[in-house]
């Protein structure tokens, strides 16, 4: 069987561009004993993926120029010489950015369909972004109900998941986004301030405006002058969950930390980060109590859908300008 794949061409310095990725094809061996045959239906590009370009040492290996990336993705068995997959199966990997792979049934994961669920969750809401946001908040950000949240980048996958687990537990959000239109999609899903932080003016304003009394929680995606903003409004005690910092992701040079860093101290802050596999054991309580919300109608995402293999890399790039509306996918 054939397949195509992208391939890193070369490391990136600042911005990734489409002169970074190569687009190959390869014929696909039959699985041996042990391996199955499977076809990707869907592929995640994921904003961690950037630091992964870099060569240096980190939490995951980093990308190796020429050879395939490689990312979450869900897929249908075609063949197996497994007992334990059988065609038809629905599996996720972290072989994505490729058409379709031959790899051990057991270095993929067996999913159980949920009816009126699209496949394409498992790589969203009931996948790595929703564990994210729900272990980053729960776990890091202990709420309590009546607390005042705010969340930078509202609108992906990861920051639409936090502000609505957010109103679920009784907080009230604030969040911002880049665009009117992903404002007005926060405000419909129950968040309580949504900021466009593109034409707000002061952020620092606005979110005194949305918080007039503080803010007790602080989930972090975007850092920068998102951060700063956080450490002047948090209240006594606040908890900062920095879970990414995208706004600088591709900086050539190190940016400069937040200039009021110290009231960390006088306000007796607790900024922690977190890396989404520190909470694997946690996935039962997490798909029960989030699929729960789901099957109520209580927690709803958006998805922005690129067609076909080659489109993956501009599917990647386009996470640094705001081009998705919740989770940026391929369909393959």
């Amino acid at each position: 069987m054939d397949s195509r794949e992208i391939r890193l061409k070369s490391r990136p310095v600042g911005v990734p561009g489409p002169e970074h990725f190569e687009l190959a094809s390869v014929a696909l061996p039959a699985p041996g004993p042990g391996e199955v045959l499977v076809r990707n239906r869907f592929m995640s590009v994921d904003p961690y993926m950037r630091g992964r370009m870099y060569d240096r040492p980190s939490y995951v290996p980093p990308f190796q120029v020429g050879r395939p990336l490689e990312g979450g993705a869900v897929g249908e068995v075609v063949q197996s010489n497994d007992p334990s997959l059988s065609p038809g199966d629905l599996v996720l990997s972290m072989l994505g950015w490729r058409e379709a792979f031959v790899a051990p049934a057991s270095a993929l994961t067996r999913l159980q369909a949920i009816p009126g669920v699209p496949d394409q969750a498992f790589l969203g809401i009931l996948g790595m972004p929703g564990l994210t946001a729900w272990a980053g908040l729960t776990q890091i950000g202990e709420p309590k109900a009546g607390e005042t949240l705010f969340v930078s980048g509202g609108a992906g996958a990861v920051g639409s998941a936090v502000a609505q687990i957010g109103k679920n537990l009784g907080l009230t959000v604030v969040a911002t986004a880049g665009s009117d239109a992903k404002c007005a999609w926060l405000t419909s899903v129950g968040v309580d301030h949504a900021i466009n932080y593109r034409s707000c003016g002061s952020l620092l304003d606005a979110v005194r405006a949305a918080a007039p009394k503080g803010i007790d929680i602080y989930f972090d995606n975007v850092g920068g002058e998102h951060l700063e903003v956080a450490i002047e409004c948090a209240r006594p005690f606040a908890r900062l969950v920095e879970c990414g910092m995208i706004s600088q992701y591709n900086a050539t040079e190190p940016p400069p930390g937040p200039r009021n860093i110290i009231m960390v101290v006088g306000k007796s802050i607790r900024m922690q980060g977190f890396i989404v596999t520190q909470f694997a054991h946690l996935q039962p309580q997490f798909l029960a109590q989030v699929g729960g919300w789901i099957a109520e109608g209580r927690l709803k995402w958006e998805e922005t859908v690129k067609e076909g293999i080659a489109a993956a890399p501009e599917a990647f790039i386009g996470l640094f300008s705001g081009a998705n509306m919740g989770k940026m996918l391929v369909r393959l």
